[in-house]
């Protein structure tokens, strides 16, 4: 399996409600496709820089994966038909930056792990 970068923008005009709920779908989705979400960022509502299909504005959320070729063409195919997504991009991570991820998940989930209980509440 290789390691991807997926940064997806959807439609400024959901709710909060149907913000969270098209960020889980895109979850399941990938995780239905067989890969295995490691990360997911969300940058929130921003400014585009120019106009796509009438949106000046969109919620941006980042996902890092593990995930075999195939699962990443099925997600791909996915964003075309589902209305939230506005736009979208999957990047191949090279190895040296898939090593780097994986050094900093390993690193946070130490941290997590050392953290005292008055920390973590």
């Amino acid at each position: 399996m290789n390691y991807y970068e997926n940064a997806v923008i959807l439609d400024d005009t959901l709710s909060e409600e149907n913000l969270r709920a098209a960020i889980e779908k895109i979850k399941g989705v990938m995780q239905e496709a067989g890969g295995q979400i490691l990360k997911v960022d969300e940058w929130g509502m921003r400014k585009l820089a120019y106009e796509l299909n009438k949106h000046k504005r969109g919620f941006y959320v980042f996902y890092s994966l593990k995930a075999p070729s195939d699962a990443i063409r099925k997600m791909e195919d996915y964003y075309k038909i589902y209305d939230p997504v506005v736009k979208h991009m999957v990047v191949k991570l090279t190895v040296k930056r898939a090593r780097a991820l994986e050094a900093s998940l390993q690193a946070a989930a130490a941290a997590a792990a050392a953290a005292t209980p008055e920390e973590k509440a």
